[in-house]
């Protein structure tokens, strides 16, 4: 058969086989594969270097479907190049435990390199992986051996192009001329509510060349040399990332093209038919893979093993010249930390005098990066706040402008991309503004630290624009996402250790103001940290009442327990709880060791939210915290006014003694 009708086939089964797997689920989204099914093949095809029998090999191409609606345009590129994805998975689309979930999810299906589906996600995510490549490329690379020589390709929507976050990431993508990035945009001017004259009518490939992005357009997205032209032209640009515009038509080929109907919904049985028809298939089969298309496009297995058998014989010499790089290559790869690393967390004297917990993490951070070398980060235009600036980081410290859309989403791509630990800092009240890459990052369980300061209304005179409220609660509604508020510098230091210990996505809240250091063994410190919450001071006789807190109000509990204890006469215990999530870990014992369910007088302090608090001092305790907006004044008036104080700490927990005995 001639290659350009085999190429057709190709492309025709890619296309079917999407129609059919929406088809068998009732629910999905053939629009896009009928339409971007073409460009997607000559990429996989004759561009991408990748090895199905090894989804995870370090210098692989990384291939993006930022249009994750249209996941099944990659469950059958997958299947059909030889990624450990059956025809059974295909024919299990958008079903209970199959590997073939509605959009794509990282860690589930072999070959997906990311969660996409919030639209605009994943393209933020491929310029994070772009970075690491370039980065981890000036590192490692040595003439004559390439470690690092990798494309990130995506595939975006005119939905993604839309969103707020692809703008931020694309600005920054251009500043740091990154070559190796490579986008296919399909530009079929269709979305849910119509065509996209509607809301979007500029010029969009003028807009991303004043981003400093390399532009190609092709007319017919059908014209298989003409993708491939500008592919290969794009990949010739090595000093800035590119954006490939190619005009398709959604659902090509089915009674529905070019028509927003089958954006989102299955084409029916008649319109499949007759779609199938129309591409000359078998009607009555679904599911159809022809062997000559099986066996041309599963040579990317034989492909992919001889590419990659070439870069491990690369490597073994590499190791050979330069042993000490290979062997710290290897520990960023595999994601270990290096030998003794924490012997670097400093150690904070409390008779040296209060420190802001968002200074003492600038000191840990500082502490550690000469150690923990590919710890990599930086701050949405906020390093001189965050205190995210590492002294002799040099291209490590990242400058991300006020962009905390795109900060949240590349530094997912970094954490994905393997081989850096990534960091990002802005105020805590900005966290929003990253949500939806926390919720990814808590989805995906990427290993990324959010440095979140300014952490209550101890903010001060900023007023409520700046002052957290809801943020602490929001963030531990996350699943899978590690909140830790510390009390002092040494818990600061404690959750640092936490945090690159973690197995998934971390956030501390820290002070702006300067709060007392504890005077407490350091290793109680750290273990009591690791475990979420301990009991930090203790009563003298058997506690009748226990004072729980986080942060800066956890040194409040502590003054209110001296009175308690010698003015009024109540043996009282204090536990600092930084971290929910930790505790709640924890096996029962230990958790009623440390909040014994007899001790029924309990009261919360934290200068933030009560939503939740309520699970940790009972129905009969007492929460005193932020159910409304702060106000602008100074921080310490701002505590006293809104009832973090001794008096009114010590007056609540006698409140609540009083109920438990009534």
């Amino acid at each position: 058969m001639p290659a350009d009708k085999l190429d057709e086939r190709c492309v025709t089964t890619i296309r079917l086989l999407a129609v059919d797997m929406v088809e068998s689920a009732k629910s999905g989204h053939p629009g896009l594969p009928l339409g971007a099914a073409p460009m997607a093949y000559v990429l996989w095809s004759r561009h991408l270097r990748h090895n199905p029998s090894d989804p995870s090999w370090a210098n692989r191409d990384r291939f993006i479907l930022s249009a994750g609606h249209g996941s099944a345009l990659l469950y059958a590129l997958l299947h059909l190049t030889g990624y450990d994805l059956s025809l059974q998975e295909l024919k299990s689309f958008r079903q209970w435990e199959s590997r073939t979930p509605g959009h794509p999810e990282y860690g589930l299906t072999p070959g997906v390199e990311c969660t996409t589906g919030p639209l605009g996600q994943g393209f933020a995510m491929g310029v994070g992986m772009a970075l690491a490549e370039s980065w981890l490329a000036r590192r490692f690379n040595r003439p004559g051996f390439p470690i690092f020589d990798h494309y990130t390709f995506g595939l975006v929507s005119d939905g993604d192009l839309m969103e707020g976050v692809a703008s931020e990431a694309a600005s920054l993508a251009g500043h740091w001329t990154l070559g190796k990035l490579i986008y296919l945009y399909d530009d079929n001017h269709i979305t849910i509510e119509g065509d996209t004259a509607l809301t979007f009518t500029e010029d969009v490939l003028q807009r991303f060349q004043a981003y400093g992005w390399h532009t190609e357009r092709v007319a017919d997205g059908n014209d298989l040399d003409a993708v491939d032209a500008a592919i290969a032209k794009a990949k010739a640009v090595t000093d800035r990332p590119s954006l490939i515009a190619v005009r398709t038509r959604i659902g090509y080929g089915s009674p529905k093209e070019n028509n927003a109907a089958c954006h989102g919904e299955p084409l029916g049985p008649e319109a499949s038919r007759k779609t199938k028809e129309f591409y000359g298939w078998p009607v009555e089969e679904s599911f159809y893979v022809p062997e000559d298309v099986r066996q041309h496009m599963g040579r990317a297995m034989a492909n992919g093993q001889r590419i990659q058998e070439q870069w491990d014989a690369m490597m073994a010499r590499y190791a050979q010249m330069y042993p000490q790089d290979a062997a710290l290559l290897k520990q960023y790869l595999d994601g270990t930390l290096p030998e003794g690393w924490d012997r670097a967390l400093p150690v904070f004297d409390a008779a040296k005098g209060a420190i802001a917990t968002r200074n003492a993490s600038g000191t840990v951070l500082n502490a550690l990066a000469p150690v923990v070398t590919n710890l990599m980060g930086g701050s949405a235009d906020l390093a001189p706040s965050n205190k995210t600036f590492v002294a002799q980081g040099g291209e490590r410290n990242l400058h991300f402008g006020v962009r905390e859309h795109a900060m949240g989403a590349i530094l997912n791509g970094m954490a994905l991309h393997g081989g850096l630990r990534p960091y990002g800092g802005t105020f805590l009240v900005f966290a929003d503004y990253m949500r939806p890459a926390i919720r990814l990052a808590a989805l995906m369980k990427t290993k990324v630290i959010y440095i979140f300061t300014h952490d209550s209304i101890g903010v001060g005179e900023d007023g409520p624009t700046h002052q957290p409220v809801e943020h602490l609660a929001s963030l531990r509604a996350i699943p899978e996402l590690t909140v830790l508020r510390p009390a002092d510098a040494n818990e600061t230091a404690a959750a640092w250790k936490v945090a690159l210990e973690a197995h998934g996505p971390v956030a501390l809240a820290l002070t702006r103001q300067n709060v007392p250091v504890l005077k407490m063994d350091r290793e109680k410190i750290c273990e009591g940290v690791a475990r979420g919450a301990y009991v930090l001071s203790e009563s003298a006789e058997p506690a009748r009442l226990i004072l729980i807190a986080s942060g800066s109000e956890t040194h409040l509990a502590l003054e209110a327990q001296k009175v308690l204890e010698q003015e009024k006469g109540v043996p009282t215990r204090v536990v600092s709880m930084p971290s929910w999530e930790l505790f709640e870990r924890q096996e029962e014992a230990y958790r009623n060791a440390v909040l014994p369910p007899a001790t029924r007088a309990r009261c919360a302090v934290e200068a933030g939210s009560t939503m939740g608090w309520h699970r940790w001092v009972g129905s009969q305790g007492a929460v005193i915290g932020m159910d409304r907006f702060g106000a602008s004044a100074p921080g310490s008036v701002l505590m006293k006014q809104f009832g973090f104080s001794v008096e009114n700490v010590v007056a609540t927990a006698l409140a609540v003694l009083a109920r438990a005995q009534a």
